[in-house]
């Protein structure tokens, strides 16, 4: 497990952090209360991660980028699946998201939404409370509306970025302040 120098990881009444012996979290990240980080999971710079009235799960080798939100309200937990990718500025916000997705950056994912597996959530999408998105979706928009079926090598792409994440945290797991 390499957690950064300047990371937060907080014990609140409502649970303690659980992160796995190979999950890594960046400088800047704070995880809070009751999250799980799996196997080769990854919370990146200036993330957080706040379960503090309901458990977050983050997926095996599924990754929270730059200043990620994650959070959760009572009744309704966030369980990321394994192999997602979570990009820069998403918000995501008591929901459920299927392995091998991707929630594209600065999207929104609200609480009570369900992203199947193998879905791409685009850039700045917003998926209102209580959607439920179909395995293999594309949505974008603004609320975000199903668009079409991925292809294969969509889906493919998808878990190469996953996979590219866990090669990143291998690397920045060595990194050291220069001054």
């Amino acid at each position: 497990m390499t957690i950064a120098d300047d990371a937060s990881i907080l014990s609140v009444p409502a649970g303690t952090p659980r992160l796995h012996e190979s999950a890594f979290v960046a400088s800047g990240a704070r995880v809070i209360g009751d999250v799980t980080l799996a196997e080769g999971a990854s919370v990146w710079y200036n993330a957080v991660v706040r379960g503090d009235s309901a458990p977050i799960v983050l997926g095996a080798g599924s990754n929270l980028q730059d200043n990620v939100s994650v959070h959760v309200d009572r009744g309704s937990p966030v369980v990321i699946g394994e192999n997602v990718s979570v990009g820069h500025n998403a918000v995501v916000h008591g929901c459920t998201i299927g392995d091998g997705s991707l929630i594209g950056m600065g999207s929104v994912v609200l609480s009570g939404a369900v992203i199947g597996a193998g879905c791409l959530v685009a850039g700045g999408a917003v998926v209102l409370e209580g959607t439920v998105v179909p395995d293999g979706s594309l949505v974008a928009g603004v609320p975000a509306k199903v668009r079409r079926e991925l292809t294969d090598d969509e889906r493919a792409g998808i878990l190469r970025n996953a996979e590219i994440y866990r090669a990143h945290s291998a690397a920045h797991a060595q990194a050291s302040d220069v001054r």
